[in-house]
């Protein structure tokens, strides 16, 4: 019987032992996974906060302020006649400020209609990887642009209001490898006055952006707008094919479009050019970033 009871007290022993044992090394894994995966924000999808022409999925950092230069010449179709385009240019110049991480504020003039825009961009779901991870971002953007080009005559049966329009932005987007990108945004853009009588005031259309890295500073970059609804008659869908090329704390974006206008107005309603039919333009856009506010250390 003692024998027994001895034999059963070290079973329990042994059991005991390597509960408490378990359950050490449990709390060890514990706390090892905490501190070893961590939560990470899924950054770099692509190299500028524009696709192209469109709005990319991608921010500034908070306090930084982005310089950017857009040109589009005429279309190379002509040839030699006006130096493949190069006589022709259209320009927007901006300024995007970073608020924060996920919240940033821009405004720019283009000289096409003498437009001025302005925009707002939030990113309430960021991409992340790890525990508690997001496989996407979503970015909510509002926007809009004021004519100051004079009416024609008579000038006075326009108003104020004939001279805004307004657009909603919503971009769906991931990262799917360090090499590849890609994004949905669909938009929906309103403007107060139309050319004609029968034009629609609302214009609904789905972007595609898409970002493929060739080197650690270059990426091969597609955009393309088209339209969904609401279409100005005349109008071609907006199409962008081009190279981004990082330099420091510039980014070079070189690109062949159909569209003339740089903001979203302009490229959803003034896009005549058949891009399929060689009615092309060489464009760049210039973007150079500058830290005004440090982050405390």
């Amino acid at each position: 019987m003692k024998k027994i009871l001895v034999g059963c007290l070290l079973v329990l022993a042994v059991v005991l032992t390597g509960n408490v044992t378990y359950a050490q090394d449990q709390d060890l894994l514990k706390e090892l996974g905490s501190d070893s995966v961590k939560k990470e924000h899924v950054k770099n999808a692509f190299k500028s906060s524009r696709v192209i022409h469109s709005h990319s999925m991608e921010f500034l950092g908070k306090g930084v302020l982005d310089v950017r230069i857009l040109h589009r010449f005429g279309t190379v179709d002509n040839g030699i006649k006006d130096l493949f385009g190069l006589d022709e240019a259209n320009m927007r110049f901006g300024f995007d400020y970073g608020l924060g991480n996920n919240l940033t504020v821009g405004i720019g003039r283009s000289n096409l209609n003498k437009e001025l825009d302005g925009f707002i961009k939030f990113r309430p779901v960021w991409q992340s990887q790890g525990p508690g991870s997001v496989p996407f971002s979503v970015v909510l953007i509002t926007g809009m642009s004021l004519r100051t080009q004079d009416f024609p005559e008579p000038q006075d049966v326009y108003k104020f209001k004939h001279r805004l329009a307004f657009y909603q932005e919503v971009i769906i987007g991931r990262k799917f490898s360090e090499a590849f990108s890609l994004q949905l945004n669909p938009i929906y853009l309103h403007r107060n006055l139309v050319p004609g009588t029968n034009d629609d005031n609302n214009i609904w259309a789905l972007g595609v952006g898409g970002r493929m890295k060739l080197t650690k500073r270059t990426a091969f970059v597609v955009d393309y707008t088209p339209i969904l609804s609401g279409r100005q008659p005349g109008t071609k869908d907006p199409l962008a094919v081009g190279f981004d090329i990082e330099t420091g704390g510039h980014v070079f974006q070189l690109h062949f479009t159909n569209a003339t206008g740089m903001n979203e107005k302009a490229f959803l309603t003034s896009t005549t050019s058949d891009f399929w039919k060689g009615e092309i333009r060489f464009g760049f856009n210039l973007s150079r970033v500058f830290t005004i506010r440090k982050k405390k250390e």
